[in-house]
């Protein structure tokens, strides 16, 4: 679903020599606390060590003269530092732009060349070096070749790639729910390359229909198991460059029934994988022979609700969830069994698991130096719409705050591949983004100079945090926008920005409020932001996996007691609330007006799962289980099953090619509304994807429809 996670725009220009360096754009080295960044088409290498150096490692002519083309969109390393890939012409493939062109400088001799010539232009995707650097390996069409560097020969390895075999990379469900993108592994000694071949030959097309494009109408079709169908079928292979044999990974279980969701080498001849049941609520940890494939389960946890395998509090999504520690003796992992999100040491023969964050809150792993033996983590004992840097050392298990008081509100960290440094950023509903480059060792700026300046937001509405508890003793977290003009003794309209699923949190102390709704703040409205139970807040498992089987239910629930409490304010116009919500947060908007008719008087709802059977079944089954044994809390939790009930002003919107979430989930609301001759409006956004903003003047249309509907249905100004 989408995450709508809300992306911190911030940048932060300041002068180091005579460049002006953004603290926002560097991009670390590997192994190093060195990091490179773009100057006006030159590529620079500083160490943080030492910032007032600078290497210029390849000028705009440089390039010139080796025939690239094309914008510099990131840049691959060997391990050496002495050859590069630049990454350009991406296109998107479902979520990201991870396919496009490649091409391979040599830094000694400032020599190059486009590599995958001869295969489609901007099909690569993932390349890489193998640990000596003599040979990239990449993804083109489905199927995994290598490329010798010296003499550009192009070996392919597998050959049954095709759109229902996917080797190297990942059909839709896996890249969107289990952040699956980048598909193989090169093997420490680069002998060989691990990769996942996802069969897709059983999984069924939802077919999207573009009526636009051309003069009749085509089929775009999307491979997109349900809720209640069974996943692709994904195993694992190692492939030995010497002879092109291909190994299969004898994990335990159907190929179709589970999933695969990591994989990671813990030396040349031995891999780590993961693996979740079904339901998601088991995860296996296998030690895999390379060549013999034989996998010996390592790890095994259950859970009564879910396990998750990244840590999305944390904002950490594609990371392997095992870190080797102890000279490859033992891994660190994550887990909320306790009670607590807690992270453990556990010895690669699985006998012996060790608690090392011995805290009684949430603490979310980001990452390990091993030079210092330190764990860094994400926690906030007393305020869960904020984020503070942690510090355990592995061996004491003392754990201490890393970050200083003064940075109160949300701290954000980008780590060196070293864990030695980091860029780190602070915020707060009245303090705008500000960066700084720090060493770790107790939190020691060193760049810039000068002290650090908090300058408050430019913008015309007031934020202010607050609690609100319900009937039921829940308290809610919530952020409350006001007009500047605020008049304590009128009565204002009221309108909720609503998310509520484990996905995202929306009540966060950060300077920003949602963006439909801060236009209208100034124009005299009250915003209301709240995180209902189920929300990935740092509030402990019982308050986040409260909503299994849940969904449309408790969620719901929560919003409206606590709206309720929030009416009773003097200055709130009972006659005038509003709630707006996207993709989840759409279905939530949509369960509040169906459920709740006498509290919610108008809506915008944006491309909503209308029907729970009909989302993807990696999220829908993680948080509700199989349909075929949760079938009373599908149809509980779906809001086509609540349209009856409509009393107020409802706008849905949806684009038709939106992949996410489909056009069908309109369709099927708006026969129901037919259905019991509900009165409501509609936009709908031909070929659109889930986010509405493909196509000149998309964006500003939504804008305008947005504030169009809610000045008309629940207008403003105090009274």
């Amino acid at each position: 679903m989408n995450r709508f996670v809300l992306f911190l725009f911030f940048f932060v220009n300041i002068v180091l020599g005579q460049t002006t360096l953004d603290l926002n754009r560097i991009n670390w080295l590997p192994e190093s606390h060195s990091f490179w960044v773009n100057e006006k088409g030159d590529l620079v290498i500083y160490n943080a060590d030492e910032l007032d150096k600078k290497t210029v490692f390849l000028t705009k002519e440089q390039l010139k003269i080796i025939g690239f083309e094309g914008g510099i969109e990131s840049v691959v390393w060997n391990t050496k530092q002495d050859k590069i890939l630049i990454y350009t012409h991406s296109q998107r493939v479902w979520r990201a732009n991870t396919k496009g062109d490649y091409w391979f400088v040599d830094l000694t001799t400032k020599q190059g060349r486009q590599i995958g010539q001869g295969l489609d232009k901007a099909s690569l995707m993932f390349a890489k070096f193998s640990s000596d650097g003599n040979i990239i390996a990449y993804v083109s069409k489905h199927n995994i070749y290598t490329e010798d560097v010296t003499s550009g020969v192009i070996t392919q390895l597998t050959f049954d790639g095709n759109e229902k075999i996917i080797n190297g990379t990942f059909d839709w469900v896996y890249e969107e729910e289990l952040m699956a993108r980048d598909g193989f592994r090169w093997s420490p000694d680069g002998t060989q390359i691990a990769f996942w071949r996802v069969d897709t030959t059983e999984t069924k097309f939802h077919l999207m229909i573009n009526n636009t494009d051309a003069l009749y109408p085509f089929t775009v079709p999307v491979e997109y198991p349900k809720a209640g169908e069974k996943p692709s079928a994904v195993k694992l292979g190692v492939i030995t460059l010497a002879d092109k044999k291909v190994n299969w990974l004898k994990i335990p279980g159907e190929a179709d029934n589970n999933y695969l969701p990591r994989i990671q080498w813990l030396d040349s001849k031995e891999l780590m994988a993961v693996q979740l049941n079904r339901k998601q609520n088991q995860v296996t940890l296998y030690r895999c022979n390379s060549n013999s494939g034989v996998a010996n389960k390592v790890y095994q946890e259950s859970s009564n609700t879910w396990i998750d395998v990244f840590d999305s509090s944390a904002g950490k999504y594609d990371s392997f969830p095992c870190t080797v520690v102890d000279k490859g003796k033992a891994f660190l992992w994550s887990s909320d069994a306790d009670g607590w999100m807690h992270i453990y040491k556990i010895s690669v023969d699985g006998k012996k698991k060790d608690l090392i964050t011995k805290v009684n809150f949430d603490t979310y792993f980001l990452t390990y130096n091993k030079n210092t033996k330190c764990i860094y983590h994400l926690s906030s004992p007393s305020d869960a719409t904020q984020r503070y840097l942690y510090e355990t050392n592995l061996n004491t298990k003392k754990t201490k705050r890393v970050t200083p008081s003064v940075f109160e509100g949300t701290n954000t960290y980008s780590f060196s591949s070293d864990a030695a440094y980091a860029v780190h950023t602070n915020s707060n509903i009245n303090r705008n983004w500000n960066s700084r480059l720090l060493s770790l060792v107790e939190h020691k700026k060193i760049f810039p100079k000068e002290a650090d300046v908090f300058v408050t937001p430019t913008r015309n509405f007031s934020l202010k945090k607050f609690k609100v508890k319900t009937i039921d003793g829940v308290e809610l977290d919530g952020i409350m926008a006001k007009p500047l003009d605020f008049d304590a003794t009128k009565k204002y309209p009221l309108f909720f920005y609503v998310y509520g699923e484990p996905a995202a949190s929306v009540a966060n102390d950060v300077p920003y409020f949602n963006g439909f709704i801060s236009n209208l703040i100034p124009q005299g409205y009250i915003g209301i932001a709240l995180d209902n139970r189920g929300t990935p807040v740092m509030k402990g498992t019982e308050w986040r996996k409260s909503i299994y089987k849940n969904i449309g239910i408790i969620n719901a629930r929560d919003q409206a007691m606590a709206a309720k409490e929030i009416l009773k304010w003097n200055f709130i116009d009972t006659t005038r609330v509003a709630v707006h919500g996207w993709s989840g947060g759409g279905t939530v908007t949509l369960n509040l007006l169906f459920q709740y008719p006498e509290i919610y008087k108008t809506g915008i709802a944006v491309a909503a799962v209308t029907d729970q059977h009909f989302y993807d079944n990696i999220y829908t089954e993680r948080y509700m289980s199989l349909p075929s044994e949760s079938e009373e809390a599908y149809a509980k939790a779906s809001p086509v099953n609540h349209a009856k009930n409509l009393k107020g002003n409802l706008l849905y919107i949806h684009g038709t090619g939106d992949d996410n979430v489909h056009y069908k989930n309109a369709e099927v609301l708006i026969n129901e509304l037919v259905k019991y001759d509900k009165m409501f409006d509609l936009m709908i956004y031909p070929n659109r994807s889930h986010s509405i903003n493909e196509g000149m003047g998309t964006r500003k249309h939504l804008n305008d429809t947005f504030m169009k509907y809610i000045i008309e249905n629940c207008p403003p100004g105090a009274k």
